[in-house]
This record gives C-alpha cells, sequence and structure tokens, in this order.
C-alpha cells in the first residue's frame, strides 16, 4: 500500500546544506526521495538551504549539483534557494505574531542563558517571562519566539518509526526570527516546504526532534502537516557512526574509487530498504518496487564487500565504449596519455577483463597492460624464467600462433592447448613467461585473452622483442 496519505500528487525535496561535501547519507536521502517521487508518479525537488552564508559559497553548492548529477538524481524543476526567500519568512513570522502564535521576547543574551541554565535544572523546556506580557512598545533588540503549548503531547505520524510522542511541556518557544531578522532553520524549512507543495518529508532521522517543532508551526499557521519518514543514519561496517576512519564518506569520494552511479543507486536503495531477498536490480525495477513504508527503522552499515559486488555486477552489463571512457580518464590521471590506437585497445580489452575488476580503478589496472610501448621492459621475474629452455619453446610457440588463423580467446586457447600436447609439456611451462613477455610485469588476464587484446602484431612483437632482449643478456 502506498504511503501518500492524501489526494494531493506526490512531491518530495532534497533539502541539503552546501557543507563542501555531499555525505553518502544525504546521497541516499536523495534516492529514496527521487525513487518514492517517481514510484508515485510525483515531483522530485531541490532546495539549497544556503543561510549559512560563510559556509555557502558558489563552489559547495556546485558539490551538490555535482553530486546530484554523477548519481543521475535529476531535480524535476530549478532549484529554490532559501536564503533569497528571507522576506517570505520573515511575512510569516509577522502572521504568527497576528495571529497569537509568536511573541516578541527581549531577554538580553545573559538572561537568555540563565533561564536555560534553569529550565534544564528543573527538566523543562525554556520559556520566557515575556511570553505572556504587553509588549514596551520600543525598538530595543528582541527575538521573536514560537508560542509552543504547554501541555499535552504532539505526535508525530512517521512512516519509517511509527507513532512518536513528544510531550509539549519539553519543547522550547524556539527562536523564529533573531534579533538582526534573520529567520531560523525550523521557521525556514516549514515555510519553504508548504510553499513548494511538499507532500513527504524523507530525512535523517537526527531532524526527528525537529519534525515534534515543525509540526506544531504547521498546526499555528493552519497549514496541512507533509508526511514524515525519518531514515536512520548509515553506520561504519563496526556499527559506529560513519567517519573517516572507515573510509569514504561523500558521494565525491565513491565516486574517484572508481564506483558507477548506477551501483551506487543499487547499493545506497538496499541500504535501509529491500524487495525480498533482490540484491542486484535496475533502476526501473527499483522504481516499480519502492515504497517508502518499507524503509527499515534500524541503522544501516557500510558494508564494502556487498557494494564491490554490486558494482561488479554493474560493470559487466555496462555499455563498453562508456567504460573504456571512463578507462581513459583514470589511466589520462595517471600520466598515460591515451590517444586513438590506445582507446581502440581498451575497447578491445575491457570485455576480456572487467569480470576480474571491482572498480574502474581496477578495471584500469587490468587493462595497463595493453597500452604498453615496445619494447617492454621485462621484470626480473619473467627475465629469471626466460631459460634457453624456455626461449626456444617460446620461439616455437611463436612460430605457431603466426601460422593460427583464428584469433579469438577460444581459438588461442585450442591453439596454446595444441602447442603443449605437441611439446609434450604441460601448459605451466611456458604459461608463466609468457604472461610476463606480453604483460611487461603487469596485471593482464589468462593467455588466450591476453594475446586477443593485444592483437596478432602486437603480440608476436612482443615476443620478438623479449627473446631478442634474453639473448643479448645471456
Amino acid at each position: 500500500m502506498s504511503a501518500s496519505s492524501s489526494d494531493r500528487p506526490v512531491v518530495t525535496r532534497i533539502a541539503p546544506s552546501p557543507t563542501g561535501m555531499m555525505h553518502i547519507g544525504t546521497a541516499r536521502t536523495a534516492l529514496f526521495n527521487w525513487l518514492y517521487a517517481r514510484h508515485m508518479g510525483g515531483t522530485f525537488l531541490l532546495r539549497i538551504e544556503d543561510t549559512d552564508r560563510e559556509r555557502s559559497t558558489e563552489a559547495a553548492v556546485q558539490v551538490i549539483f555535482d553530486g546530484l548529477d554523477w548519481l543521475g538524481l535529476k531535480p524535476d524543476a530549478p532549484p529554490v534557494f532559501q536564503f533569497a526567500r528571507a522576506d517570505r519568512h520573515r511575512e510569516v513570522v509577522m502572521e504568527l505574531l497576528a495571529r497569537g502564535g509568536a511573541y516578541r521576547c527581549y531577554m538580553t543574551v545573559e538572561e537568555t542563558e540563565a533561564a536555560r541554565q534553569e529550565a534544564r535544572a528543573e527538566g523543562r523546556a525554556i520559556r520566557s517571562p515575556w511570553r505572556d506580557r504587553e509588549e514596551p512598545g520600543s525598538n530595543q533588540p528582541h527575538v521573536i519566539r514560537f508560542k509552543a503549548p504547554l501541555v499535552g503531547e504532539t505526535i508525530v505520524h512517521d512512516l519509517v518509526k511509527g507513532d512518536v510522542r513528544f510531550q509539549n511541556k519539553e519543547l522550547d518557544d524556539l527562536v523564529l526570527l533573531r534579533s538582526d531578522g534573520a529567520p531560523t532553520y525550523n521557521l525556514a524549512v516549514v515555510v519553504d516546504d508548504h510553499d513548494m507543495g511538499i507532500t513527504h518529508v524523507i530525512r535523517g532521522d537526527d531532524h526527528l526532534s525537529n519534525a515534534a517543532r515543525q509540526s506544531l508551526i504547521y498546526e499555528a499557521m493552519g497549514w496541512a502537516k507533509p508526511a514524515f519518514a525519518h531514515l536512520p543514519l548509515i553506520h561504519g561496517p563496526d556499527g559506529a557512526k560513519l567517519s573517516k576512519r572507515h573510509g569514504a564518506q561523500s558521494v565525491v569520494e565513491f565516486a574517484e574509487m572508481g564506483y558507477l552511479p548506477e551501483a551506487m543507486r543499487n547499493y545506497l536503495a538496499r541500504l535501509g530498504w529491500g524487495h525480498g531477498d533482490d540484491e542486484l536490480f535496475t533502476d526501473a525495477q527499483a522504481i516499480g518496487w519502492f515504497d517508502i513504508v518499507d524503509a527499515v527503522s534500524s541503522p544501516s552499515r557500510l558494508d564494502w564487500a556487498k557494494l564491490n559486488f554490486i558494482n561488479n555486477h554493474h560493470l559487466r552489463l555496462a555499455d563498453v565504449d562508456r567504460l573504456a571512457g571512463l578507462v581513459r580518464e583514470v589511466h589520462e590521471e595517471r600520466g598515460v596519455h591515451i590517444g586513438a590506437a590506445a582507446l581502440e585497445a581498451l575497447i578491445r580489452t575491457i570485455p576480456l577483463v572487467r569480470d576480474g575488476a571491482k572498480t574502474m580503478v581496477e578495471l584500469a589496472d587490468l587493462t595497463l597492460f595493453v597500452l604498453k610501448q615496445r619494447p617492454l621492459a621485462l621484470d626480473e621475474k619473467t627475465v629469471k624464467l626466460l631459460t634457453d629452455e624456455t626461449r626456444g619453446r617460446l620461439s616455437r610457440l611463436r612460430d605457431h600462433l603466426a601460422g593460427h588463423a583464428d584469433w579469438t580467446v577460444p581459438g588461442l586457447e585450442a591453439a596454446i592447448r595444441a602447442f603443449a600436447e605437441a611439446e609434450g609439456v604441460g601448459i605451466g611451462k611456458f604459461g608463466q613467461a609468457l604472461r610476463g613477455v606480453l604483460s611487461g610485469g603487469a596485471a593482464a588476464p589468462d593467455l588466450a585473452s591476453s594475446l586477443t587484446a593485444l592483437t596478432r602484431e602486437e603480440s608476436l612483437a612482443r615476443i620478438d622483442d623479449a627473446l631478442s632482449q634474453s639473448q643479448q643478456t645471456v
């Protein structure tokens, strides 16, 4: 059954603050909002909560755009910037004042701190003595506070956690407007969500207590409340809160480590939600299956082995030309120039090696051998293997391969087996040496795949080079 609680078209949003990185938890929240909007045929929006002007630089905002673009989570409308809506926020505060739902508080900083200490000692929420006073009618500095109910309880009907109850006596008369006229977070969020038509607020459960305060503001304004769904935080493999010691935390770090965006979507969807025992699925399947009420209420743990398994799966399904472009970027970041011929070599090689790669970085490692320039420098291990007997055998193998017509993996596997039988030895007698000759000590696939990737001309030339070099060192 759908989580939608009204007849309104579903509208979800992701509302990150520009902090210099896009945390993987924010990415998971964005994905769940995107999936639910797509599942319900609704709208997915983006709001940049940029009221912290020191941190909200253009570069920090761009990090959010780039992270969502990389993840493939495109909002359905241009982003809303919270700071630009400050006049609207203040307008609502004035309306709350007129309704009797807010009041001006003239407490000094020192008086506020003393009241906070007293409230804490008595185990209650802070209340201002100005709550029920007549205003002095002066222009002295003041804040505007929300007039929270003193008794009863506020219930947040959460789609993930169930009903969560808050005693009103424990909820502060929160500040809505600071003394400098700046709106506060909880006020701005409610106004923006209302004006944007948000029907479902899906976010991390560190915002659960905010949901109670925000619910009271909705009620005071006579506005329909959205459905709330609070997702547990993502923990590290050891069950502790995710931190630097667990490795990557931000979207850009996972991208740099070589994970594909479709694999991250698949993995993050499983990190707090599931469809039976299905581990591997497409975006279309996830959209068809997803309902926010099926999100789990306990924290999820980052599982690197499962992420690698899922990424390998999507690597094997990905378009080869696209993978070649991504691998090219990895190589060029390492200083390896990839021209047209090298790109063709990557396209030829990737299908032969990608089953063994967990990330794009590993895929680049597995394709390095085909990019090496002749003559290859032989590593010490290969040089030791090139005894007189082995050189003679490789020379005969070279002639055998030169006359072999079927230069495919099955054809070359058959040719190598036939040569070993004719020599009366196992492939191990020359296989390691041949691998070193072909790869120059770099990681490489099986012999037949290596020969196929290199092409006939390059393979035979590398064998010739190695035989010539090893002869000179004898």
